[in-house]
């Protein structure tokens, strides 16, 4: 049996979808997969057009075409074979029978004409970009087309949002690997789509915000959503085109003027690139070695020697280390203390020298404690607890002068407002300078 004829023993073995998928059953819960089921008859017309010779494919689709565009709704025979009169007869009655079976063409034997069922008209939408011009981009214009018309005639489909997100990211891969690439041309000619691309999605922008407008009134979470997404894979591609910037400008600097002569290696690689055979350019270059011809060699071996000499770096002289110098006068600062606590013990030494001697004393502690800002009032606060510290008393300077001074404070629980500006409530208190001959004072003692 030759390849022939196994090839069309194994197209006589006709396999069930779901025999291709491994647990012998097709996915009915997808989506897609209940979309085609749904439109099996304009499969099966597209398979009877498209199955066969390239040479037959096109002859069908082309009767197909010309039989869509007559403007009559029911033609007869004889106008078909007068329209497609450089058509062999037997090829036209081929493709006519091809047609009918596809159930693409109905034939009325009463008034012998023929005429174009839905089915026909709806595989028309499929075939129509055969007819149009071949441009670039027409996969992105026709996708955003598709979308922008679906929404105006109320039959916008998810399936488009989805279709038309994957082509954005497929060119926002695209234009990324342009960039990453470095190349100066490679840039360039993917800068010259990006613009395309570019205008194209600013003319569907109107189009996409009335779509997210649009669901939300109809409450259409599931449409919002693509919507949404659609727009976000949009802004990221308007975003790239600071990136473009970034990328040409580091190619521009990149670039090499040859001398004086204004030429620079862009130009060089683009007449590189025009030459049909690069390899004629090096015909003869190497028949015949290069000799230097020397002119007075003498002298120039002289120049040579002398630029030797002068270019030669000198060796490093040892340096004697710098003789001893006397250290400078100075001051040893020492760290002051603030002067609240001078301020304070001298308010408590006036307080001790108005009053009379041997009896005991009671001040408000608010004029000691408050004045000044709440941050220095804070620091007398802190200060009171110091009064008769035992284990402070024996420090000299500020510190025991404070812990010996005879005064005590007591705390009330009792609370209340003040005067001052910057401390508005503040527990009341006193500060008592007992007499010698107190019970408290004994017990102290």
């Amino acid at each position: 049996m030759t390849d022939h004829e196994a090839s069309a023993a194994d197209d006589t073995v006709e396999l069930r979808f779901e025999d291709y998928f491994r647990e012998g059953s097709a996915p009915t819960e997808a989506l897609l997969w209940w979309q085609l089921e749904r439109n099996e008859s304009l499969l099966a017309a597209l398979r009877a057009l498209c199955h066969g010779p390239a040479a037959l494919v096109r002859l069908r689709i082309w009767v197909f075409m010309e039989l869509m565009a007559l403007p009559e709704s029911r033609v007869a025979r004889d106008t078909l074979n007068r329209h497609f009169h450089s058509l062999r007869e037997e090829a036209l009655e081929l493709v006519l029978k091809r047609l009918r079976e596809a159930e693409l063409l109905a034939w009325d034997g009463s008034n012998q004409q023929y005429s174009v069922t839905p089915l026909a008209q709806r595989l028309l939408g499929l075939l129509s970009p055969l007819t149009q011009a071949a441009e670039q981009d027409a996969d992105l214009a026709a996708l955003l087309a598709n979308v922008a018309g679906a929404h105006q005639m109320g039959t916008l489909d998810p399936a488009q949002l989805h279709h038309l997100q994957a082509q954005l990211s497929r060119l926002y891969d695209e234009f990324a690997d342009a960039i990453a690439s470095g190349s100066e041309f490679h840039l360039r000619r993917a800068r010259q789509r990006f613009e395309r691309a570019l205008k194209l999605v600013e003319r569907a922008s109107e189009a996409l915000k009335a779509i997210i407008e649009q669901a939300e009134a109809d409450g259409n979470a599931r449409l919002e959503r693509l919507a949404r997404e659609l727009g976000l894979a949009q802004a990221r591609l308007l975003a790239m085109a600071s990136q473009f910037n970034r990328a040409l400008q580091q190619a521009d600097r990149q670039r090499v003027t040859l001398g004086s002569t204004g030429i620079t290696t862009t130009d060089v690689r683009r007449w590189l690139q025009n030459v049909p055979f690069l390899e004629n350019l090096s015909l003869g270059a190497l028949s015949r070695p290069v000799h230097p011809v020397l002119v007075s060699q003498h002298e120039l071996l002289d120049l040579a020697e002398a630029e030797f000499e002068r270019d030669r770096p000198k060796p490093k002289e040892l340096e004697p280390l710098p003789p001893g110098q006397a250290a400078p006068p100075g001051q040893l600062a020492v760290l002051s203390l603030p002067p609240e606590m001078g301020e304070l013990q001298a308010l408590l030494t006036r307080w001790l020298a108005a009053g009379e001697p041997g009896q005991a004393l009671e001040q408000d502690v608010a004029p000691a404690v408050l004045g000044g800002s709440y941050a220095r009032s804070a620091y007398r606060a802190q200060l009171l607890p110091l009064l008769g510290d035992p284990q402070a008393q024996h420090l000299s300077g500020a510190t025991g002068d404070m812990a010996r001074q005879p005064w005590r404070v007591r705390w009330s629980a009792e609370q209340g407002e003040t005067s001052d500006e910057f401390v508005k409530w503040m527990s009341r208190g006193v500060l008592y300078n007992p007499a010698p001959d107190s019970p408290k004072e004994a017990s102290s003692s």
